[in-house]
């Protein structure tokens, strides 16, 4: 495979990324996302420091991530209780 390379823009910045050409559409819309997110956050609060917005957009990220998941596992519990008591009443 070639080498594939993208410019995603980021507050006002311009990354260089060389990516699989698959990915483009995802990697293109993740980038649109978090600017989206930036500039929302950056009006929002008045945090004028790039640094300072980008560390609030990861930890939200970080926090709605393990929250999903924390649901995940809950489910699976559920799932396996379920799964036990069919189990019980088939015997």
């Amino acid at each position: 495979m070639r080498d594939f390379y993208i410019k995603i823009k980021i507050l006002d910045r311009e990354y260089s990324l060389k990516i699989d050409p698959k990915d483009e559409a995802v990697l293109r819309k993740a980038g649109k996302f978090l600017d989206e997110q930036l500039n929302e956050r950056k009006q929002q609060s008045g945090i004028a420091s790039k640094q300072d917005l980008l560390a609030m957009i990861a930890f939200d990220h970080i926090v709605n991530q393990m929250k999903n998941e924390e649901g995940q596992q809950f489910l699976a519990e559920r799932l396996q209780q379920c799964n036990h008591w069919i189990d019980e009443v088939i015997k």
